[in-house]
Formats: C-alpha cells, structure tokens, sequence
C-alpha cells in the first residue's frame, strides 16, 4: 500500500510541471510572434514565399541540416521581400512594356530593338563599326538559272558599287558562279524550280531590305546594253518615279504600248492603248502601270507591294495591273523611263523547270498555271476591296478591278 501512495504521489505531481511548461511555451511563442510582427510591419502574409530549400527539409528529414539555419534563412528572405516589395506599384513601374514597339518585343527598351536588316556582308573579325567599307544604297535581284551566266555577267557590270547583288538561283547551281569576281560578294539564295516572287515575298521583306531607296527585281533575260542603272536611278529621282522599269526596246518582246521606249523624251507616263482597252486614261494599261519583268520599286512602294505579294500566287501575273494601288496619285508616280532602256529577250528557261503533264510539254504547264494566277489574284483583290466598302458601309467603284 505504502508503495502505491508514493506512486500516486508521483503521477500528482507531475501535472504541475506540465502546467509550467504550456505556459512558457505559450509566453515564448507570443513573444516570438510580436518580434516577427513588428519586423514585417507592411508584409503581406500572402507574399511570405518561402525558400524551397525549406520544402525539401520538411520532405527530407535526413538532410542534416538544422532548423534554426532555414529559420534564419526564411527571416532574410522574407526581410528582403519586405523592402523589396513594400509597394506594388513600384514594381510594376519598374516592369518594361514599350507598346510603340514591334509586334512581340514590348517587354523590351525601345533602345536595344532593331527590327530592320539589311544584305551587308560583314566579317568573322575584326570592330563591327569598321566592317563596311561603303554601305550600298540600292539593291538590285536577278531570278537566274546557270545557262544565263553570261548575260547575267553582263548585267551585273551594269551596275555600280551602289548597289548590293541578289541572285535567287531556281536551278540550285548557286556554288557553279564563283568564275565571277564579283560573284563572290554578291548574296546567292538557293532554292530549286521557284519563280521570282516566290523569292521575293519570303526573302525580300520591307524590314530586311529597308536599308536600300530603290530595289531592282529583274529576270535574267534582258539585254542591258543600253542602260546605267546609276543614271537610271538620277531619272527616277528627277521625275518622282515610285514604280518604274527601263523602256523596252519596241521590236522586240513587246507586249504593251506603255513600256515601249520612246526615242524623244527622258521618261513617260501615260500612253494609248488599242480601242477599248482603257477605260479611264489614268488607269492600266494606258497609265500607273509597268510590268513585272524588270520593275523597280521605292524603299516605301515596295513596303505596300510586298504585302499584296500572296503567298500560293508565285508568277506575280495581274501584280503589274494593281500596283497603282500602293501610290497616289498612280499615273504621276509610276512611269517608263525612256532614256535608259533595255532589251526582253524571252528566253523561257524558267518554264522549262516546269513538270510535262498530260502530254504537255513543261513550259505550257508553266504557262497555263501563270494564266489561273492572274484571274485568281483579280478575284482575291475584288473580293477583298468589295469586303473593305461593305464593312465602312460604302458603295464600291467601279475601279475596283485590276
């Protein structure tokens, strides 16, 4: 009986230590809040992150390392965030959005955006700022297959160090041109049995060859004897010329009146067509209208041409006919010059990259694919224009067609 007395003592006297301890663990841990309170006066509770180290030490208590150091660590960090995120605007203030720049690039400062480019070749070595010796100021494109090289040579002779050479090569015989000195500074893109302005819609954007006033994109079959393209380009300036390409010589290739050269002027913008063909004398093909052999486009003409440019339509044919769409006013900004003029040897190389089908031989395959082009791109344009008028609720004009 005696020892179970002092049994029953012990478990009585027990509770009083235990009392003790809840209380000062009760004390310890208000006093622990206060301090943690009054350190982050301004903290939201919702913005307390803390560190993963932390998280990984709850699911991994093997790692060794003691309480007290993630304790330390969080009390910085949540410190940091205190001064740092003490106001929300600010930080938002701080955050980078320009939406004067290009589409995708706001986050960035306007300073360190450059959304245009340019064919400038430049070297491996060497202070960037000493990599060009002469920047070119024009920018001049010839669609070529290797059997043409000799004419392309003479051409190319045609043209000063102004100018920066483009060969798109159609046939991929792009490393054959090397004979040529100045082959070997010229840009070659290769891409196998593609016409021009397949080229030209993918490689030529208006961002890329903004550098350059004018852009020359030719065919390989023209005969250059009689032209300079620097006094080409004094020409163009002199007379306004937006749209423009060398007079043909009239007894050849000729196909309408306007590009025929004439002997007695400078430059020329309007002409007569055959009964019926004009139905307004400003209008295509009696003004405002060259063709797409050997045109040659402004810096900003050429910004509104490529983006009428489609995608599927690769032979460009009814592009000559809409052109005027992209200057004001079309008959006093597009013209022939006249003075320096040129030579369409119709040479139909690019038609025979063309596939015989049908019993047909490859260039009429060609040939029959550029007619569906035309009258494709006539109804695309229409619809589009017609789509425009009826969404501003206004009646269409009858000029609408190309």
């Amino acid at each position: 009986m005696a020892k179970l007395g002092v049994a029953g003592r012990s478990v009585f006297l027990r509770k009083p230590n235990e009392s003790m301890r809840l209380i000062t663990t009760t004390i310890i841990g208000i006093v622990f809040g206060f301090f943690i309170g009054i350190s982050f006066p301004a903290a939201n509770i919702t913005r307390l992150h803390f560190p993963s180290s932390i998280l990984s030490y709850i699911e991994d208590k093997n790692s060794g390392i003691k309480t007290q150091a993630y304790l330390n660590h969080a009390w910085s960090s949540a410190n940091s965030h205190s001064q740092n995120d003490s106001n929300l605007e600010s930080n938002d203030i701080l955050k980078i959005y320009a939406p004067s720049n290009p589409r995708g690039a706001e986050r960035l400062p306007p300073d360190i955006v450059v959304s245009e480019s340019d064919f400038y070749l430049r070297r491996l070595w060497g202070v960037p700022t000493e990599d060009l010796v002469i920047k070119q100021k024009y920018l001049v494109t010839f669609t070529v297959g290797y059997g043409q090289k000799e004419n392309i040579n003479a051409a190319v002779k045609k043209f000063s160090e102004n100018f920066t050479i483009l060969l798109f090569h159609y046939d991929g015989r792009a490393s054959e041109w090397d004979e040529f000195e100045w082959s070997k500074r010229a840009i070659h893109i290769s891409v196998r049995k593609q016409a021009k302005w397949w080229y030209a819609k993918r490689f030529l954007h208006p961002d890329i060859v903004a550098a350059y006033e004018y852009i020359f994109i030719w065919d390989e079959d023209l005969g250059v004897e009689h032209f300079n393209a620097e006094e080409y380009v004094k020409l163009v300036k002199k007379h306004g010329l937006e749209i423009s390409q060398p007079g043909l010589e009239p007894n050849k290739g000729l196909t309408w009146q306007m590009t025929k050269r004439r002997g007695d002027r400078e430059v020329h913008k309007e002409t007569e067509e055959k009964p019926g063909w004009c139905t307004d004398p400003h209008l295509p093909p009696c003004a405002a209208f060259v063709e797409i052999m050997a045109p040659v486009f402004s810096r900003d003409a050429w910004r509104c041409v490529w983006h009428m440019i489609q995608n599927d339509l690769v032979h460009g044919w009814g592009l000559d006919f809409a052109l005027r769409k992209c200057v004001e006013p079309a008959h006093e900004k597009i013209g022939v010059v006249d003075s320096q003029w040129i030579v369409h040897q119709v040479v139909p190389s690019l038609g025979n990259q063309g596939q015989a089908e049908k019993g047909k031989a490859p260039w009429e395959g060609v040939r029959e694919r550029c007619r569906k082009e035309w009258g494709m791109f006539q109804t695309r344009l229409a619809d589009a224009e017609n789509a425009y008028y009826k969404e501003k609720g206004i009646t269409p004009p009858n000029s609408t067609k190309v």
